[in-house]
């Protein structure tokens, strides 16, 4: 595996703090008026860090393990809001989130490290992607990654676009 793309997984947990770290106390709840232009899911903070952790769990930990056992499987997307929804996203313990989440990504980071160069041949279908190699999955995970790094930037954005928009108090 490019070694960039195995350094970015792993550096990836402290990242997701410290960009959750950046959002104000009482916003990490806060949705804008208009979504345009997010670069990923419609969440708030905190929804944001629990998608990336069910993500990792749910998601890609399943569709390593498939790609690798059976043969070409189809690997169907998840319904990010139906599980946010389900897993009461807002009310979620962000401290319990990292720690939960910081294993995941070590287990991901272990089982790629693993890996002999033939494995990140193996194929699958990956619902909405398209046929794809086991490397492909691990750029796809990667990239997931950035686009919560960006979301949570871009909420950051509308947060302070809005406060610079209310009247100042006399």
């Amino acid at each position: 595996m490019n070694p960039i793309t195995l350094n970015t997984l792993a550096a990836f947990p402290l990242q997701l703090e410290q960009h959750y770290a950046a959002i104000p106390n009482a916003c990490t709840h806060w949705k804008p008026a208009s979504w345009e232009g997010v670069p990923s899911e419609p969440f708030s903070a905190i929804e944001q860090i629990c998608h990336v952790r069910d993500i990792e769990i749910d998601g890609y930990h399943l569709r390593f393990r498939r790609t690798l056992d059976e043969h070409n499987p189809l690997l169907p997307s998840i319904d990010s809001d139906l599980l946010a929804g389900e897993r009461n996203y807002a009310s979620a313990d962000p401290i319990e989130v990292f720690r939960s989440f910081r294993a995941a990504r070590a287990k991901t980071v272990a089982l790629i490290s693993s890996l002999a160069p033939e494995q990140f041949d193996r194929q699958a279908e990956f619902e909405g992607y398209g046929s794809l190699t086991l490397r492909s999955l691990v750029h796809y995970l990667c990239s997931h990654d950035q686009q919560h790094l960006a979301g949570l930037q871009w909420l950051l954005g509308k947060i302070e676009a809005e406060s610079a928009t209310e009247p100042a108090t006399a």
